[in-house]
């Protein structure tokens, strides 16, 4: 895969910071997600602003420890290795 570099204000790059959803997420991976959110919300405004909502208490949720490791959800589901 190419790569290229691009300049961020510093502002902008904190901005950016927030929306990650865990800390390793790469900024590749972080941008591709709000093209995706943008072009949804393009396509169905409607349905996009609930979708919206529901990330955002996700995120919530998720930064208050309200998830279940993925070791947790295989004891939870009596799924063995």
């Amino acid at each position: 895969m190419q790569q290229t570099t691009i300049k961020l204000n510093t502002v902008t790059k904190a901005e950016l910071d927030k929306f990650k959803q865990y800390e390793n997420e790469s900024y590749d991976e972080l941008v591709r997600k709000l093209v995706r959110i943008v072009l949804m919300c393009k396509k169905q405004p409607s349905l996009s602003q609930k979708t919206i909502r529901e990330i955002e208490e996700s995120r919530a949720q998720i930064k208050k420890g309200g998830y279940y490791t993925e070791e947790e959800t295989k004891k939870i589901l009596g799924i063995n290795k």
